[in-house]
């Protein structure tokens, strides 16, 4: 059996060509498919439409609804969770991931020639500043973080029931889904697509949610920061070093009798901003290990409802 994990946020105007691609995707698996969607705390109607659309469907399905947004991670987490399958993939709502890869996916996983699959982009039908945006994140997230990920990044992927253990065995707070699967390792297998365009509605994947991702994968496998800074320490002793002994010859030599009120300005704010962004760095490294040993659910099940074509129900 095949699990298909579909997290939902924003999605209500898709919801109908979204049930008629899975119930494709279906009948080209010979029945072999389970749909798990899973509602990110949408404040659209997009829980009501799947609910009222499921109950029509000809395909197994179960629709989990968070008790709150938790983001694209955590839900696609949840969603692997609750899923029954031997093989699974995962893919957005707004489809602009065409079911095609999703299937040829599958195909890889039941064949054993890998035990998780990456789709990356070659290509997408987006905006030209979109197109800018996404270029530069993932050339910063491949130079910073992860340089084993594939240029065109990596948005949707399938795994065997194997790695999905694995995956799910990883409790960490703030960190990175993709980071996670590509420190994992295993037999790993990259299909490259075009990116298809968004018809319905605005992706809620903004530059802040973009930024705060690329913070959660430097904070969570990288050290980087933290070189950063130490390099940045040794330079200004350095340079300290070098304006002492600078103030100091001219004041032997008579070039100057009292001391610039500048370059004592600019050194005291020059120190104290580079305490200030230390003591930030640290900060993040410290409070995110803190946040892991609270040991809270990465997102909470408000309801799952349970689809086939006989049977509804709810839990």
């Amino acid at each position: 059996m095949n699990s298909l994990i579909i997290p939902v946020y924003l999605n209500e105007g898709s919801i109908p060509r979204l049930l008629t691609t899975v119930q494709g995707m279906y009948e080209s698996l010979n029945g072999e498919l389970e749909v798990v969607f899973v509602v990110d705390g949408s404040p659209d109607a997009s829980a009501e439409r799947l609910h009222e659309g499921l109950q029509q469907a000809r395909f197994p399905a179960q629709l989990v609804t968070l008790s709150k947004n938790f983001g694209s991670f955590p839900a696609i987490r949840t969603g692997l969770q609750v899923a029954r399958g031997q093989h699974f993939a995962v893919m957005a709502a707004d489809l602009q991931e065409p079911p095609e890869l999703i299937l040829k996916m599958f195909e890889i996983l039941n064949a054993d020639r890998a035990d998780v699959v990456v789709a990356s982009r070659v290509g997408r039908d987006d905006p030209l500043l979109s197109r800018w945006f996404s270029q530069l994140f993932w050339w910063a997230y491949r130079k910073f973080v992860m340089p084993q990920v594939p240029l065109g990044g990596v948005d949707v992927f399938g795994c065997n029931r194997l790695f999905l253990e694995h995956l799910l065995s990883l409790q960490e707070a703030r960190s990175s889904l993709i980071g996670q699967i590509f420190w994992l390792g295993f037999r790993r297998e990259t299909l490259s697509y075009s990116r298809l365009g968004r018809q319905e509605g605005s992706s809620a994947w903004n530059f802040r949610r973009k930024l705060d991702y690329l913070f959660d994968n430097v904070f969570s496998f990288s050290d980087l920061p933290i070189r950063i800074l130490t390099r940045l320490g040794i330079s200004a002793l350095f340079l300290a070093f070098l304006m002492g002994l600078a103030t100091a010859f001219a004041r032997i030599t008579g070039l100057i009798e009292v001391p610039g009120y500048t370059a004592t300005l600019l050194a005291v704010l020059g120190f104290g901003g580079l305490n200030t962004l230390g003591l930030g760095i640290v900060g993040t490294y410290a409070w995110r290990a803190y946040e892991n040993t609270k040991q809270r659910p990465l997102s909470m099940i408000q309801r799952k409802f349970e689809f086939n074509t006989n049977t509804t129900e709810k839990t």
